[in-house]
C-alpha cells in the first residue's frame, strides 16, 4: 500500500495578523506507508497512556484511550483490561473490529471501552481517537452538569468546542448509550466537538490524531481542576464571549496540540524506551 500520511507545515495564524506575528511549527517527518502510519498511532498510543499515568488519570480498571487503524478503518488499537496504564506497552495494545472481537492480542477488552469506542469510530469516521479517563476533576466537574467557562486562555481552547452529556445510566456497556455519546460529540455540521462532559461521570475527548486527542484530555481536565478552584475562592469573571471565540482560533487548533503532546512525548521515550517494545 502506497499511502502518505503527511504532516503538513501549518502556520498557527492571528486573524489579520501581519506577516511579522505569525509563527510557524516545525513539521513532523512523513509517514510514506500504511505501515508507518499504524506503528506511529501504536507508539503514541501507549505513550499516552504512560503519560495519562503521570498526570494521575488512572483508577483501577477504568479508562480506555483508542486509535482507529489507518488500512482497517472499522478496526481500533485499544489498551486491554488489567494492565495499568504506566506498564503499558506497544505490544500489549488489542487490534479490536466493530463487532468486538480481538483481531490482535489476547489478553481481555474492557467491555465498556468497546462500547464507548467503537459507536464514536462508526458515527464520525474523521476521528481517529478518543479517550476517556475517571480522571479526578473531570469526574468532580461532571456532577455539576454544566458545561465549562472561558474563564482563562487555556480554557477558551473548549470554548463552544465541547459538549454536555447528562443521561448518565450506569456503567457503559450497552452499545446505545455509546451511540448517544457519539451523537453529544457531533457539531451538526459534519465537524464533532474535541470533549464531552459526561454527567456524573468524567470527560472524553476526540480528534485527528492520537496526540490532539491525548493533549486535549489533559487540557479539559486542567480547566475543569481551574474551575472548580476558582468558583472555590470567589465568583470568577469570565472572558466574554467575542474574546473568547477569538482566542480559541488561536488556541484550539490540531497542530498546536499536536506539538504540545510531541513535547511530553520525546521526554517519556528517553525515560521508558521500553514502552516501544
Amino acid at each position: 500500500m502506497s499511502a502518505v500520511f503527511p504532516f503538513e507545515r501549518t502556520p498557527s495564524i492571528v486573524p489579520n495578523a501581519t506577516p511579522q506575528q505569525k509563527f510557524w511549527f516545525d513539521p513532523l517527518p512523513l509517514r510514506p506507508t500504511v505501515e508507518a502510519e499504524r506503528r506511529h498511532r501504536q507508539e503514541r498510543l501507549a505513550g499516552a497512556f504512560r503519560l495519562f499515568a503521570r498526570f494521575g488519570f488512572d483508577l483501577g480498571l477504568a479508562g480506555h484511550i483508542t486509535a482507529r487503524d489507518p488500512e482497517l478503518p472499522d478496526h481500533f488499537w485499544v489498551n486491554p483490561l488489567g494492565i495499568h496504564f504506566s506498564r503499558i506497552r506497544v505490544s500489549d495494545l488489542l487490534l479490536v473490529n466493530s463487532r468486538g472481537e480481538t483481531v490482535v492480542g489476547q489478553r481481555p477488552l474492557n467491555k465498556a471501552a468497546f462500547a464507548i469506542h467503537a459507536a464514536i469510530h462508526d458515527a464520525h469516521p474523521h476521528i481517529v481517537a478518543a479517550a476517556h479517563t475517571h480522571s479526578t476533576y473531570g469526574k468532580a466537574w461532571s456532577t455539576l452538569g454544566r458545561m465549562l467557562d472561558p474563564l482563562t486562555q487555556d480554557s477558551c481552547s473548549f470554548f463552544e468546542d465541547h459538549a454536555l452529556f447528562d443521561d448518565f445510566t450506569g456503567m457503559v456497556v450497552d452499545n446505545s448509550e455509546g451511540d448517544r455519546i457519539a451523537q453529544a460529540l457531533d457539531k451538526g455540521d459534519g465537524q464533532t466537538h474535541k470533549g464531552v462532559i459526561l454527567k456524573n461521570h468524567g470527560i472524553l475527548t476526540a480528534g485527528p490524531t492520537v496526540e490532539a486527542t491525548a493533549w486535549w484530555y489533559i487540557a479539559l481536565e486542567n480547566a475543569a481542576h481551574t474551575q472548580l478552584l476558582a468558583e472555590a475562592a470567589g465568583t470568577p469573571q469570565p472572558i466574554d464571549e467575542a474574546t473568547a471565540r477569538h482566542t480559541q482560533g488561536q488556541v484550539g487548533g490540531n497542530e498546536g496540540s499536536l506539538h504540545a503532546f510531541e513535547s511530553l512525548y520525546t521526554g517519556l521515550v528517553e525515560a521508558e524506551p521500553d514502552l516501544l517494545d
